[in-house]
């Protein structure tokens, strides 16, 4: 995982397939759901650290400094 947003999608979609798989008992299931509960908490914080990211390149870029900063997490590093 190179963890980008990009990668971060396509965990919770993996986590979606597995809660939606049939073949889970109760307690599979279960376990799927407290895991998916932690991963979604997890997901909004590193969600909210991008949006942060992009809102202070975005600040930079007004001022002429946006090529100074690298945004790993967004996919986007220096020229």
């Amino acid at each position: 995982m190179k963890n980008t947003l990009s990668d971060l999608n396509n965990y919770l979609f993996e986590a979606i397939e597995r809660l939606n798989d049939d073949s889970l008992n109760e307690e599979e299931l279960n376990k799927e759901i407290k895991r998916s509960e932690t991963v979604q908490k997890i997901a909004g914080t590193i969600i909210a650290n991008g949006t942060l990211a992009l809102q202070a390149r975005k600040h930079l870029d007004e001022y002429g400094q946006g090529d100074k900063v690298e945004l790993p997490m967004l996919g986007v590093t220096s020229k």
